[in-house]
């Protein structure tokens, strides 16, 4: 991908609709962007007129304004049409975003001389068989979750790895995770956290019953098959969205996707690392209901 400095014209701005001063901040950001002849389209991340020209590729960047929820959103718009995506930190936690709220006018004129990298996030693709006919197709940014219901009782997960059996996971669930994941869902079940410019799997079983119960790293290019053996309520989760109905003898498939989601940066690329610790001493969310 090859973005030079002025050849940024036209922005998107997306924020979540359920914080309330996101709004008044994107009209804030696209006046100080018309300031530098910048021309910006504001609307929610659910908004089909919005979303429909960044499918045209209308737009060279998208600034999304919320928290990681809002940037995962984003990454599933904008990695399938390679459009960066730059994050201003309106929520909790913020792990992916890049720019904190009070920040964003010290880093705004780097944006637009181009004076950024790219980082590159990969993103898995997710299949649901049933019978031999494909159900249904994703991509997730952080993870896939094959797991029980409403119904308090462990699934049995028959787990392949490239067409070679691995395992019967006897367990709440498990997670396939990316390097992104790795510091989701993941690292709360006791995962390890992986550098984000990897492009391996991550396998995380889910309160595990006399079964495995170490996470799997998985070779760059590794797929995984996971079949539900059940006679209760099983389902899929990608990236936390609704979940998936799953029956009996479904057969999820995972790989590594064809699309990656690109974050602008403005840090150093050890800022990975550095920033760890302020964001694994304290979750800002607890005491909130709402994940934004």
């Amino acid at each position: 991908m090859n973005i030079t400095p002025h050849s940024i014209r036209q922005i998107a701005l997306t924020y979540h609709p359920d914080i309330p001063q996101a709004t008044q901040e994107a009209a804030n950001i696209a006046a100080f962007l018309l300031e530098y002849d910048i021309q910006s389209s504001q609307g929610l991340i659910t908004d089909q007129e919005l979303r429909k020209r960044l499918m045209n590729k209308n737009f060279d960047i998208l600034i999304a304004l919320g928290g990681d929820g809002t940037m995962l959103r984003a990454g599933h718009l904008c990695g399938p049409i390679d459009i960066p995506i730059l994050g201003i930190n309106l929520g909790r936690f913020g792990f992916l975003m890049e720019v904190r709220q009070k920040h964003w006018r010290e880093y705004l004129p780097s944006l637009v001389k181009g004076d950024f990298w790219l980082e590159e996030r990969m993103m898995i693709n997710t299949q649901q068989w049933r019978n031999g006919k494909m159900l249904g197709e994703w991509e997730a940014l952080n993870e896939v979750v094959v797991c029980r219901g409403k119904t308090v009782l462990p699934v049995h997960l028959d787990t392949s790895v490239d067409d070679r059996f691995l395992t019967t996971y006897v367990a709440d669930g498990l997670i396939a995770s990316t390097p992104t994941g790795s510091t989701a869902y993941a690292l709360a079940a006791g995962g390890p956290i992986l550098p984000p410019e990897l492009r391996n799997i991550l396998l995380v079983p889910v309160a595990p019953h006399l079964s495995i119960d170490r996470a799997i790293v998985l070779a760059e290019g590794s797929s995984v098959s996971i079949t539900v053996q059940t006679t209760h309520h099983a389902v899929l989760s990608i990236d936390g969205q609704s979940p998936v109905e799953l029956e009996d003898k479904d057969c999820i498939e995972v790989r590594a996707g064809e699309h990656n989601v690109y974050f602008v940066r403005f840090q150093d690329p050890g800022y990975f690392y550095r920033n760890l610790t302020p964001h694994m001493n304290q979750n800002p969310s607890i005491g909130s209901t709402k994940c934004l």
